[in-house]
C-alpha cells in the first residue's frame, strides 16, 4: 500500500538516499529541504529529475526544520496535496567537530537545535494529524555514537544524538495508545557516501582549540582516518535507506523498535539491546507493557 512520507534533512546524504529508495519502492514522498530555491535548489532539481526519470512521486518541499512556521507551512503544504500524511523520517541533522571546551554553549545550543528541537517542531506540526486517524509512524535516524564508541572531538554531535534517542524512546510510549508506531534507526560510522564530516562545523574560539592542539595534535585527522580504516570496503550507506524502506513496509505492530546498521560494529547495539530489555521490564513491572505496542484498532 502506498503510503505519503516526509523525510527532513533530504538535499544530501541518508536523506536524499531514503527519498529515492522510498519512492522506488512505490510511495509518495515529500523531501523536506530549507533553501529550494537558493543553496538546495540544485537538490530539488536532481530529484525531480529523478522521480521524471524513474517514474516515481518525490518531490521537493520547503522546511526549515529550525524555523516552526516554516515547518508548519510544510506540513500543511503536504496535507493539501496529498489528503493524509502516514509516516515521517526524522533524519535532519548536523556534526560538527572540534575540542568540547572550544564550543560556546550558543554553538552547542546550535547543535541541539538542529538535531534535537527540529523533531519536536515537526512532531508538532503532524502529530495532532496522526492522532486524529489513531495511526502512523515516526522513524527516528539516530546515530550508534549515542551509546557506542565515542572518539573525541564529537561531544556536542553525541550528545545531541543521545538527546534524540532519548526523546524518541519517550515519545514511543507516549504515542502507543494513539496507535502510532515507533522505529529508531542506528547508524553507525559511514565515512564515504555521506556528508557528514565533508559538511561538519568547527568551534569558532580558535584560541581554545589551539591549546588542545598543542597536546592533541592532528587528533581530528586521526579520528576520521581510523573511523575509516575500521570500516569494511563493503560499507553501503545506502543499506541505511533499504532498511528505512523495509520498516516502513512492515504492518503496524510487526516493526521494530530499534535497527542497528553498523559497518563498524562501536558496540552500540550490545548497549542498546540490554537498554531496551530494561525498558521493557520495567514498563511491565509499572503496569503498562501495552506501551510497547502500538494500539491496532
Amino acid at each position: 500500500m502506498q503510503k505519503n512520507i516526509v523525510v527532513t534533512g533530504a538535499s544530501s546524504g541518508f536523506g536524499a538516499m531514503t527519498t529515492r529508495a522510498l519512492a522506488d519502492a512505490g510511495h509518495r514522498v515529500y523531501a523536506g529541504m530549507r533553501g529550494t530555491t537558493a543553496r538546495n535548489a540544485p537538490a530539488v532539481a536532481e530529484l525531480a529529475e529523478y522521480a521524471g526519470t524513474h517514474r516515481v512521486e518525490a518531490r521537493a518541499v520547503e522546511m526549515d526544520v529550525s524555523d516552526q512556521t516554516s515547518v508548519d507551512a510544510a506540513v500543511k503544504e503536504v496535507l493539501e496535496d496529498a489528503g493524509r500524511l502516514d509516516v515521517v523520517v526524522h533524519n535532519a541533522g548536523h556534526m560538527v567537530l572540534g575540542p568540547a571546551e572550544a564550543f560556546t554553549p550558543e554553538e552547542l545550543a546550535e547543535v541541539y537545535d538542529v538535531n534535537v528541537l527540529s523533531t519536536q517542531r515537526v512532531n508538532r506540526a503532524v502529530l495532532p494529524h496522526l492522532r486524529a486517524r489513531g495511526d502512523g509512524l515516526l522513524v527516528w535516524v539516530g546515530s550508534s555514537s549515542s551509546r557506542g564508541g565515542t572518539p573525541p572531538y564529537l561531544a556536542p554531535y553525541f550528545a545531541a544524538k543521545a538527546a534524540e534517542d532519548a526523546l524518541a524512546v519517550s515519545y514511543a510510549a507516549e504515542l502507543a495508545r494513539f496507535g502510532i508506531d515507533t522505529t529508531i534507526v542506528v547508524p553507525g560510522s559511514f565515512t564515504t557516501g555521506t556528508n557528514h564530516f565533508a559538511h561538519a562545523g568547527g568551534p569558532t574560539d580558535a584560541g581554545t582549540a589551539a591549546a588542545y592542539e598543542t597536546r592533541y595534535a592532528g587528533l581530528l585527522d586521526q579520528v576520521a582516518a581510523r573511523l575509516a580504516e575500521l570500516a569494511p570496503e563493503s560499507a553501503d550507506p545506502t543499506e541505511v535507506a533499504r532498511e528505512i524502506v523495509r520498516v516502513v513496509d512492515l504492518p503496524k505492530g510487526r516493526r521494530p523498535f530499534r535497527v542497528h546498521v553498523d559497518p563498524v560494529g562501536d558496540g552500540a547495539e550490545e548497549v542498546n539491546l540490554l537498554g531496551d530489555r530494561v525498558r521493557e521490564q520495567f514498563l511491565s513491572r509499572i503496569g503498562l507493557a501495552d506501551l510497547l505496542v502500538p494500539r491496532l484498532s
